[in-house]
């Protein structure tokens, strides 16, 4: 039985446990894939930036690359209450201070508030996810109860350093699958409301 916590333990150890010079040629690879995604009526795109501690998905230089190739897309960034789970959505433009919380987490400091229902297109951190598109993150549904928070077209796009997992046993309702799921090596579409 494949169970989130023995998937969370092992893929957390998986990434720790990456060289530096892995961890580079991973994270360029996957910008790179990144890169071929359809961002076209993109207006607010949100992002996550990483926990450097974890070795989660550098996005700093996808958000770079955004910047630069589509400055009509509004970056958007989240600022996290890990007492509730509930997460609060800002703005995130080049002069936008940005403070590490508790965990390592940067997030906007303040800001200009985004709605929900405002977003377009979500980048989903993970540590897994599997051949249906559903991932595995930390174990407190903050990215699941967001989701759930945006437009039925809200665009889903997981980041994850590895491949996907055959199944996750223990999924249930309140996960949200994902659309799409961009690797070093490819890009795995679940459902497919968008084409890249």
């Amino acid at each position: 039985m494949i169970t989130k916590k023995d998937i969370r333990k092992h893929f957390l150890e998986q990434r720790l446990n990456l060289s530096a010079a892995m961890a580079a040629d991973l994270n360029e690879r996957l910008l790179a894939n990144a890169r071929q995604l359809d961002y076209q009526g993109v207006r607010y795109l949100h992002l996550f930036l990483p926990i450097s501690e974890k070795k989660e998905v550098d996005t700093w230089p996808l958000a770079h690359w955004l910047r630069q190739q589509h400055p009509e897309i509004v970056l958007v960034l989240s600022r996290s209450d890990m007492k509730t789970a509930a997460m609060d959505h800002y703005a995130w433009y080049t002069d936008t201070v940005l403070v590490k919380n508790r965990f390592g987490i940067p997030e906007p400091e303040n800001g200009e508030p985004v709605d929900p229902a405002s977003i377009d297109l979500v980048m989903v951190p993970m540590l897994a996810f599997d051949r249906q598109g559903q991932r595995v993150g930390y174990g407190k549904g903050m990215y699941d109860r967001f989701l759930h928070q945006c437009r039925p077209d809200v665009r889903t796009v997981g980041l994850s350093l590895f491949g996907p997992i055959d199944g996750i046993t223990d999924a249930d309702e309140r996960d949200v699958p994902l659309q799409t799921v961009v690797t070093p090596d490819l890009i795995y579409h679940f459902k497919q409301p968008w084409q890249c």
